[in-house]
């Protein structure tokens, strides 16, 4: 599969920002499930680029000039890979996979979750991961505007309404409290004929000495209409874009991000 893909971010402020910083995990990799063919990013300074601790390429924009406005386009075609039963054929990475079994601050389960979690057998098998993630999206509907970036797993589920992040931490949540691990994967998905698509988060977890990616909030295997931009415990550390800013009052932000896919000639 061949995805064409642009994001456009746009911020506008209610007065001029002195000074901002932002990071940006915008960029995908090489790996056994896709090849890039072409990527660019534009923005409105010099980036300074380097790899972070889970091995994604992170890019750095400073301003540091009174400004109105930042926007930020990433665009490029990634050449993808049919997944079977979401099994990626990829090394664990530089992180160690003990590090994915430990609970963060948007991930910490509760008796909710771990109650949640024991509703499958095991978590042994690309079919048990389905059925967990099945019941997660049975609990917790996709509902944009319910939740927060800042929201947790077990908000999330108290709530039982949420977006894509919430059903990645909710993955993570229970995988982890089993002791299994698992990471938060950020990036983009072709959308189809199903609504809630683009710009999209999912969860990688190993099993049988390798990753299997799941797509809760869709209830299937991440394959080859997905594109990975970045890896991390959970979406702080993996989130396209993070900033902070001196100044600019108020904050508009818009996003569009259209994917595109076609059989690879």
């Amino acid at each position: 599969m061949l995805l064409t893909i642009r994001h456009d971010t746009n911020y506008r402020y209610a007065a001029p920002v002195q000074y901002s910083i932002q990071q940006l995990r915008l960029t995908p990799g090489n790996g056994s499930s896709q090849l890039v063919r072409h990527w660019h990013i534009e923005a409105p300074a010099k980036l300074d680029v380097a790899r972070d601790a889970y091995g994604n390429t992170l890019h750095t924009l400073v301003l540091t000039k009174a400004h109105s406005e930042i926007h930020l386009t990433v665009a490029g075609e990634v050449e993808t890979t049919p997944l079977d039963d979401g099994r990626l054929y990829d090394d664990p990475g530089p992180i160690p996979l003990e590090h994915y079994t430990c609970p963060t601050a948007l991930t910490e389960p509760d008796a909710a979750i771990r109650e949640l979690a024991h509703q499958v057998p095991s978590i042994d098998s690309p079919a048990s991961l389905m059925a967990l993630a099945e019941r997660i999206a049975a609990r917790v509907s996709f509902q944009p505007g319910v939740t927060e970036v800042t929201s947790t797993a077990a908000q999330a589920l108290e709530l039982g309404n949420g977006v894509c992040q919430d059903h990645a931490h909710l993955m993570l949540a229970c995988c982890r409290a089993r002791g299994v691990p698992a990471r938060y994967v950020s990036g983009y998905v072709e959308p189809g004929a199903v609504d809630h698509a683009a710009s999209h988060a999912w969860v990688d977890v190993w099993i049988d000495e390798g990753w299997v990616s799941v797509d809760v909030t869709h209830t299937r295997f991440a394959s080859d209409r997905y594109c990975r931009l970045a890896v991390a415990r959970d979406y702080e550390a993996a989130a396209p874009v993070r900033g902070s800013r001196v100044g600019g009052k108020e904050e508009h932000l818009s996003v569009h991000v259209s994917v595109d896919a076609q059989l690879d000639q």
